[in-house]
């Protein structure tokens, strides 16, 4: 559903506007509402459309109360959780505590992840990427014949 990396800004008032190729999928599907939330082992943010999120709640839903890891889980992902509305400009309200949260500044990088998109500081996104090639070099498990079956 969501795929491709794009280049976005962050407004005076903490707004971003969506790709207008993702608009009308948005719109269509959850009248324009969207949940933003942190990402727990990452410094960007996840922004879900309405239906993609419920499915994350019933999972969050399943999680022990008393197991302090899972507890620790739904107090991030739930605590931070913000309902969000794309307006007529396609353009969505990040909260204070969550751009404090993932260092967002004025440029960003929207990420689409298949069910939702990661939000990214343009540095922290290209870190991360860094990061990952090193990863991914280093790992003996990946070689030339599961790399194929990616086509990278």
């Amino acid at each position: 559903m969501f795929r491709g990396a794009s280049s976005i800004s962050l407004d005076a008032k903490g707004r971003i506007a969506i790709p207008k190729r993702y608009r009308l999928l948005l719109c269509a599907q959850n009248d324009n509402q969207l949940v933003v939330t942190v990402d727990i082992k990452s410094t960007c943010l996840l922004l879900y459309p309405l239906d993609a999120w419920q499915k994350v709640e019933q999972k969050l839903a399943t999680l022990s109360d008393t197991q302090p890891s899972e507890r620790a889980i739904k107090r991030l992902l739930l605590g931070y959780a913000a309902d969000v509305e794309m307006d007529r400009m396609g353009r969505v309200l990040l909260p204070p505590p969550l751009r404090h949260y993932a260092q967002l500044d004025k440029q960003l990088m929207l990420v689409g992840q298949l069910n939702k998109f990661e939000v990214w500081s343009e540095s922290n996104w290209q870190q991360q990427i860094a990061d990952s090639q090193t990863a991914l070099k280093a790992e003996a498990f990946i070689d030339n014949q599961r790399l194929q079956e990616f086509a990278l």
